[in-house]
């Protein structure tokens, strides 16, 4: 049994060649190895498996799975398997549909576990898993899974749906963690939204459209900030956008939690300021000091899983250092990432920045390593870094190869100079799933410092909803 196992381990690591230091083949390998522990397989041999209402189901044509931390893993854990594993992710989107309709609230998942609904967290995160299996090709049944979408996301007496569906926000004396809540709710709507597209429905489309937008209702653009408001419109009155407790904000604070905007990134930078504000917040985000009194109190944050006020050991933030790309500024992405990198993940004992969350942490680090990340799953788009390593093979589910080359990359040369895309000159500042798919070779040129001129014109740009709050 041990060396079968051994067996089938090393089929699942050998679809990545890399090269590195024993350390980081460690690192790299151990994240890959995270990646594919949870979600897991809930079912007996004959596919009968005890459901959400108590009865016993039979997975019909489908693998049925369980372990479904949301709120961490919709981020990249399954944009990662939808990669590398679309199968498998495939049959955890019809688990979650199946939760759906076993349900008495009509709702996909929040965080499940073994037949039960744990409540935990925020949002309604798995519209998310399902809009970026839809938009990536893994998952075609898309009115089944809209349907699941809209009752999800309806129904009134789940934390502060029907005050955000009439007022547009929720309001902070209704729920302790409104402003949070509210950003979630409007990037799980645009996924809805994209879903509605995907299926043809114009009327669904339309109203998630505007569902999506509902992120500006809380930006104090006096302070350029996300605040939270109470049910009379106020904004609340005492409120410091450093502290993680007490202010709206469910694990975490306002200065990380404003830049929770992947769908609408331009729109975001609009009621943060504009672009000079939004790369100034940037640059202070990972810059400053955040003195201990902020998260002394807060178990999901601790000193060791910051970098300045960077919360990297809690997943709401893990797009931020992407966030660059859509500036003037992409190059400091390429800087940031590294830091991150070699702060956060280490092959030691305390090797992780925070708490693995079900694969969350390590597979940022894998796409971070690769050069690339999803900030918004929902689009076909991987905005993109710099590769940590000097060369990595990947070999895809449909059998051929992605290679990643970046001659000399290193902590001093962490800067893109140029990309090639199969020998043609690359600058777009995002890669698409199909080009991914097609194979080839990625090939980076790195430099001691940065190419300020690379990914500046309005095409480059990943994708953002709207150009701006005037659209």
């Amino acid at each position: 049994m041990a060396e079968a196992a051994r067996t089938d381990w090393n089929s699942e690591l050998e679809h990545f060649e890399i090269e590195g230091t024993p350390d980081q083949k460690a690192m790299f390998y151990t994240s890959l190895y995270h990646t594919m522990i949870n979600p897991s397989v809930y079912m007996d041999v004959d596919g009968s498996y005890r459901g959400l209402d108590h009865n016993i189901h039979r997975a019909e044509g489908f693998t049925n799975y369980t372990i479904f931390s949301l709120w961490d893993t919709y981020r990249a854990e399954h944009p990662f398997l939808n990669l590398v594993k679309p199968g498998r992710n495939a049959d955890m989107v019809e688990s979650m549909i199946k939760h759906e309709q076993q349900s008495v609230h009509g709702m996909l998942p929040i965080w499940s576990l073994m037949g039960n609904e744990n409540w935990c967290m925020s949002g309604y995160h798995a519209v998310s898993v399902l809009a970026d299996a839809i938009t990536k090709g893994v998952f075609s049944n898309v009115d089944e899974a809209l349907a699941a979408m809209v009752s999800t996301s309806t129904v009134p007496y789940y934390e502060g749906i029907a005050d955000y569906m009439k007022l547009g926000y929720i309001p902070l004396d209704k729920s302790g963690t409104a402003a949070s809540s509210t950003l979630e709710y409007a990037y799980d709507d645009w996924t809805i939204y994209q879903t509605a597209l995907k299926a043809g429905n114009k009327e669904i489309a339309e109203t998630y459209r505007k569902r999506a937008l509902n992120y500006r209702t809380i930006y104090d653009t006096s302070i350029g900030f996300a605040r939270p408001r109470y049910s009379d419109g106020s904004f609340k009155k005492e409120f410091d956008v450093l502290q993680t407790y007490g202010e709206g904000f469910i694990e975490g604070n306002s200065w990380n939690f404003s830049f929770h905007v992947p769908h609408d990134v331009f729109g975001m930078i609009d009621l943060m300021g504009g672009e000079g504000t939004f790369v100034q917040k940037l640059d202070e985000l990972f810059s400053m000091h955040l003195p201990e009194k902020y998260y002394e109190h807060n178990e999901d944050i601790t000193e060791e899983c910051l970098v300045g006020g960077y919360v990297h050991g809690n997943e709401p933030s893990h797009h931020v250092p992407y966030l660059y790309a859509w500036t003037s500024q992409p190059w400091k992405s390429q800087y940031w990432l590294r830091e991150i990198l070699n702060k956060m993940y280490k092959n030691d004992i305390n090797g992780l920045g925070g708490n693995d969350d079900c694969g969350q942490m390590s597979a940022w680090y894998l796409f971070s390593v690769m050069g690339f990340y999803p900030v918004c799953p929902g689009t076909d788009q991987y905005v993109l870094g710099a590769p940590y390593l000097p060369y990595l093979k990947m070999t895809l589910p449909n059998g051929k190869t992605l290679e990643i080359k970046a001659p000399g990359v290193s902590d001093k040369k962490r800067y893109v100079q140029s990309l090639k895309l199969n020998g043609k000159v690359y600058d777009k500042m995002y890669i698409t799933h199909e080009d991914i798919l097609k194979g080839g070779v990625l090939e980076f040129k790195m430099g001691a410092s940065p190419n300020k001129r690379r990914g500046l014109s309005p095409e480059d740009k990943p994708y953002s909803l709207t150009n701006g709050i005037n659209e």
